[in-house]
């Protein structure tokens, strides 16, 4: 892929930094299916530069991610696609996927092969060969905490929001990385309550390396990734390889699960039920009308 033609990030290299952003503003950066693919690229063209030392990830706009663009999805409920779908009808697997029929059988492994290409998207960064730093600001939530728990090490603002919303319906973390960045019993209490955390809490509960304000995000950041950008990329390989190794044990299996849940977690009776209530009033409604009972309603972009 030619980085003259990416479509939802670009890709630059200052000194010993590769710089990924997300650009996507208009749509609080959601990820598309073309996201992940450009960000495998970007990663690799990054690992295969020998200047290139460390490699930085964010987001242009008012946030980092918003999660998966899903309000045309989701408020296409009953479109006619799916698994015994008419002659001609898409067969794209995201399409099928995401707008499927209730009253067709669903074909739980369609499912699965479009969304494990994304988490291999994503694990593009967990299995670089240099280390990536992600700086969030605003918000980073749903499908958007994939690329930055994926990342190596996470610089927050102090007033941002990351966490997994869709945990209350309609989603299941499909990198499946909370536990290994947080243990089990911090997962537990984020996904059972799919509430997020500030950056100073992340910060406080080792989610984050540091919490600046955002008057001092870029500057912090910035001073971090030349730090890091002055140890040899030897050193820095050795390094990753060997931290990475216990939590790559696990992942595995544990990858497989999420990504199948997620697609199961569309599926239930509630999650048809978000998906008609998105049809009906509209996504950003419905997203509101399940967050209200939370406290929370309306805290962030997209939440898919």
């Amino acid at each position: 892929m030619s980085m003259t033609t990416l479509a939802t990030m670009k890709y630059e290299v200052t000194g010993r930094i590769a710089r990924i952003t997300l650009d996507r503003p208009e749509r609080g950066n959601g990820i598309t299916l073309d996201m992940p693919r450009e960000l495998a690229a970007c990663v690799e063209r990054a690992n295969l530069d020998p200047a290139v030392h460390v490699i930085l990830l964010s987001g242009n706009g008012k946030g980092f991610c918003g999660g998966y663009d899903l309000v045309d999805s989701a408020e296409r409920m009953g479109s006619g696609l799916g698994s015994g779908a008419p002659p001609g009808a898409p067969t794209d697997p995201a399409v099928v996927a995401r707008n499927h029929d209730p009253r067709a059988p669903w074909d739980p492994m369609v499912d699965y092969q479009m969304m494990s290409r994304n988490v291999r998207g994503f694990m593009s960064l967990f299995r670089s060969d240099k280390p990536v730093v992600c700086k969030v600001h605003g918000f980073c939530v749903a499908g958007g905490t994939d690329m930055a728990l994926c990342s190596d090490l996470l610089v927050i603002e102090d007033k941002a929001k990351i966490g997994y919303p869709p945990a209350r319906v309609w989603g299941v973390p499909t990198t499946a990385l909370w536990t290994a960045r947080l243990g089990p019993q911090r997962a537990k209490r984020l996904l059972f309550t799919g509430d997020c955390l500030s950056g100073t809490e992340a910060l406080e509960w080792g989610l984050a390396i540091e919490a600046p304000p955002r008057a001092d995000l870029d500057l912090r950041t910035e001073a971090l990734v030349e730090r890091i950008a002055r140890v040899p990329v030897n050193q820095l390989i050795m390094h990753k390889l060997l931290v990475n190794q216990e939590v790559a044990a696990m992942l595995g299996a544990t990858q497989i699960l999420g990504t199948v849940f997620d697609g199961i977690a569309r599926h239930t009776p509630e999650g048809y039920a978000f998906q008609q209530r998105a049809a009906s009033a509209g996504f950003k409604d419905a997203v509101r009308e399940r967050d209200e009972p939370f406290g929370d309603a309306g805290s962030s972009t997209f939440k898919g």
